[in-house]
Order: structure tokens, then sequence, then C-alpha cells
């Protein structure tokens, strides 16, 4: 139990159904889906709707989307991948040829096909109960009557405001400045297109005068997509990986996916038995920063689409590759820094999750990759396109070379926990790069230190990058001492480590505990 005389918030609790997410208005139009009669399949699909016009730095219509579902009725648990690919006419030859070394993230070369809303219409026909129609009227009014920026929406435009060019600039600033705390975010353009989807579903967006727009678009800008592209873009329903870790199961989505990753790093702490440390303690910081350095070499060797590179599950996990990998870890020396493939030191999502009355659960996941995405947004109904193809590589040979037709490495991940084969928390961690080291974390925190979700959430955070070790102010500066004494780099990143949502269900007194970060301005509600 927290201490009620310092700062900070108490978990969640309610007994019909609970929302969460990274904004309150968006956690609100959730929660009146829940109590008119909706499942958690609509909750989530009308929040996702809602949430580009709440964060526009962090998602977006042209994005992509990951998702879990566990229906009330079913002992398992469906994945949805819902990211786009690459256009067919792209090829690595071409950008080597150009003198690149890598996608450039702020070019028309990182713009990949937009999977999101063909992943909501999915989840709509096969799960949902309202129709489009109805979910996205909230979206339609706040998009044509605005709203209100919220503070850590207005960090963030302050912070990459710089990153819009061309037409998004004339969109997404307030007079040529980004939008402050208190002003009112207008998006007239959305509010059409989400009229189209409105009437048409999917076929108003990858059809007609939207698709003419995104073409069109990206065709003055040199970009090589076609709306034959567009006609290609599908989602695929798959099977989550899993591990079992002290009594629980850690479900995560497949690649081209990074959650294996998170499941890696997961069973390398568990054979360091992080455990038996203080969990603030620098020791932890330390040895999580050298299992996530190894990791994420893993994960950029390793992960691409599936069907072009098979990667072999059994010898990823093995005890011999994570026996191999902890043998290098020393509790008082620092490894060398990996850089990942991506170099962007922060990137923009939001994650929700939903729980109702029946117990219905999903995990969502939605991006446009880096703040403002690509910075480039359509020229008819300002809609950003993002840069999810800066996640490819250009290396000859590479598993996750660029090609046309292929998913890129993907940052975003949803996740479950299962205990005694029942689903008991949906979860997710925001923050790009940071995401599969958050998962292993989040986690640890509630079954290795017995913290509640709010408080697990809340725990200061710390993530290896770019040569540094990023730490939070979370952490004091005696705990930077020494790390620094160990070896790291340390910086104060100038910026807060991601975000998390997760409701937990307790099966004895059936009923829901959620949490949100502060470290955004959303919450979870219940009812």
């Amino acid at each position: 139990m927290r201490n009620f005389q310092l700062p900070g918030r108490s978990s969640t609790y309610s007994k019909q159904g609970m929302v969460a997410t990274s904004h309150p208005i968006a956690s609100a139009v959730g929660l009146e889906i829940l109590k008119s009669g909706g499942n958690a399949i609509d909750a989530a699909i009308a929040m996702s709707f809602v949430l580009p016009i709440c964060e526009p730095q962090s998602t977006g219509l042209f994005g992509d989307v990951f998702a879990m579902i566990k229906l009330s009725n079913s002992d398992s648990i469906i994945g949805l991948n819902g990211s786009g690919k690459a256009p067919m006419k792209i090829s690595s030859e071409s950008l080597r040829e150009r003198g690149l070394s890598k996608i450039p993230e702020d070019g028309v070369e990182s713009i990949t096909m937009p999977g999101a809303i063909a992943a909501l219409e999915s989840l709509n026909k096969k799960y949902g109960t309202f129709d489009l129609n109805q979910l996205t009227k909230p979206a339609i009014d706040y998009a044509t009557n605005g709203i209100v920026v919220s503070p850590r929406v207005a960090f963030d435009w302050n912070y990459s405001f710089k990153n819009l060019k061309g037409i998004a600039k004339e969109i997404y600033l307030d007079k040529g400045k980004p939008y402050s705390v208190g002003s009112v975010f207008k998006s007239p353009g959305q509010a059409e297109l989400l009229k189209k989807i409105a009437q048409k579903g999917a076929k108003g967006f990858y059809d007609g005068e939207v698709a003419d727009d995104f073409i069109t678009s990206l065709s003055k800008l040199g970009g090589d997509h076609s709306y034959d592209d567009l006609q290609a873009v599908s989602v695929e329903y798959i099977d989550p990986i899993k591990l079992n870790f002290k009594g629980y199961e850690l479900f995560e989505m497949p690649p081209n996916g990074q959650g294996i990753t998170a499941i890696l790093m997961t069973k390398m702490l568990e054979k360091i038995n992080i455990s038996n440390l203080e969990p603030n303690c620098s020791e932890r910081v330390h040895l999580e920063a050298e299992v996530a350095k190894l990791a994420y070499r893993n994960r950029d060797s390793m992960i691409a689409d599936p069907k072009f590179f098979d990667l072999n599950y059994d010898h990823f996990f093995s005890d011999e590759v994570v026996n191999s990998l902890v043998s290098k870890i020393s509790s008082d020396q620092v490894l060398p820094h990996h850089n990942t493939q991506n170099y962007s030191s922060h990137k923009d999502t939001v994650y929700l999750t939903v729980v109702d009355k029946e117990r219905n659960m999903i995990s969502l996941i939605f991006s446009i990759f880096n703040s403002f995405g690509s910075g480039f947004a359509s020229e008819n109904y300002g809609i950003l396109f993002h840069n999810r193809g800066a996640g490819f590589s250009i290396d000859p040979g590479h598993p996750n070379e660029i090609k046309g037709g292929k998913r890129p490495l993907h940052t975003i991940i949803p996740a479950f926990l299962r205990k005694k084969g029942e689903f008991i928390m949906p979860f997710g961690v925001m923050g790009g790069q940071y995401q599969a080291n958050g998962h292993a974390r989040l986690i640890s925190n509630i079954i290795d230190f017995g913290m509640d979700i709010q408080e697990a959430i809340d725990s200061p955070r710390s993530f290896p990058e770019d040569g540094f070790l990023k730490l939070e102010v979370g952490y004091s500066d005696a705990i930077a001492k020494e790390l620094e004494n160990k070896g790291h780099n340390i910086i104060r990143p100038d910026q807060p480590i991601g975000g998390a949502q997760a409701i937990f269900h307790d099966k004895l007194m059936d009923t829901l505990v959620g949490g949100s970060d502060p470290r955004k301005d959303g919450c979870a509600l219940g009812y």
C-alpha cells in the first residue's frame, strides 16, 4: 500500500467494467461505450478513433495497430497484427545506390502502408456489437468542435513540432507555433475522413477520395506507393507466444513485433534472480541495462517479417542461448552499448486496455512511430503519414532488409498475463525502443517485488540507449553515482521514459484494478 502522505495516485477499482488509456477524454469515451451496452472491443475501437485527435503527435489514422483479444467464452487469446507493409516498388538496392546507409526517418522512403483502419474494422466485424457509425461519433464530434490540449500532449507538441513539414505545419501548428496547454485543437479533415469510415468502413479509407489523397500526396513527395499497395493491405490473426515465469504466463506477439525481446529479457532476469535485490537499487538498474543490451542486440539481428525469415523460437529462448547471454554479464563491469537500427531516442505511441462486465478483454497499441510520424500529412484530409518503414534495415542479406510487400521490425507490443489458467491482466508499455524493456520491468515489479498495478507503473525507469544509460529523476543522485562508478555513462533524459496502462482482474473478488502512467495525462476509469 502506498504512503498517502506522498504525492501519487491509487490504483482504480471497479466492479463492472474498466478502461485505461493515456488521455482522460479517450478514457471517458470508452467508459461511456461500456455503460451504454458496448463490449470491450467496442470501447477500444471508439477510443482508438478519438486518440489521434487527443494525441496527434502519438498516433493517427494512417498508423498501425497490434492487439490481443480474450473473449469471455474462450480459454485462449487471439493476436491481431495490423501492421502495414512496404510499397512493392521499393528496394534496398535502390536505397543503397543513392548512398543511404539507413532509411531516413523524415523521408518518404520510411512511409509504409497504414494497417490501423483495416485492423479496427476487422475487430468490429468479428467481435464488436456496435456499428462503426456509433463508434466514430465521439471522434467526429471532437475533431469538428475541438479538443483542449492537455499538459503532456502540449509538452510533446513543443518538443517535436519541428518534425512537421509542408502542409502538416498548417494543420498541426497554431499560427505557426505548437499548440499550448489549454488551447483547442480541431481537425476538420480528420472528421470528414471518419465520416467516410462510418459510412463505408475500411472501403471508405482504402478506396475513393481518401486513397486518392494518400497516393497523390505521397507521389508528390517522390514516393513509390500505389493504389495496388493500398488494396493489398490486410490484417492477420495469429497465436501469441508465451513464457512461463514464476507461476505466471507472459503472452507476447510474435515477429514482426519485438514481443520476443520482452520474453528474452524476462528469462534472463529470472536466471539472474533480481528478486533478491531492493526494487530501486543501483544493482537492479545495472543488471537490467546489461540484459537489455544483449537482448536488443539479438532483436536487431533476428526479428523480421516471419514470411521472409523463419526464426527458430526454441533456439532463441533455449537455456543454452539464455545462459550464454547471462554469462556475459558482470556485477561490476559494463558491456559495450548496442546502437539499435532505429536511432530516434523518443517515439510516440498510445496504448489502451479494456475489460467489460462479461470479462471480455483487449490489449491494443496504436502508433505512427516517431512524434508526428514522418512529419508529412496528406494534402486534402491532413492526416499524418507514419514512418514505420524506418524500422527496416537496408543491409543486404539482413533478415529485416526492406523489400516490397514486407512488414518491418515493429516496436509496438500489447501483452497479457495469465495465472493458473486465468487471463488476469492485459497491459502494455509505450515508448518505442523501451517497450520490450518496459514489459520486463513492469511484470518484474509486480511478480518479483509485489507492487500493485499503479505502484509498478509509477516506479522509476532507466534504459540504455544511444551510448548512455538514461536514468529518470526518480533515481537519486547517489544511485546515479554508483552506476557511474560501475562504468555507465549516465544521462538524465529531458523526457520521461515511456508510459503504461494495465487492468488486473481479481478473479476471487471478481473486481477490476487499473493503473495508468502519470508520465502521461491519462487515467483508468471504471464503473
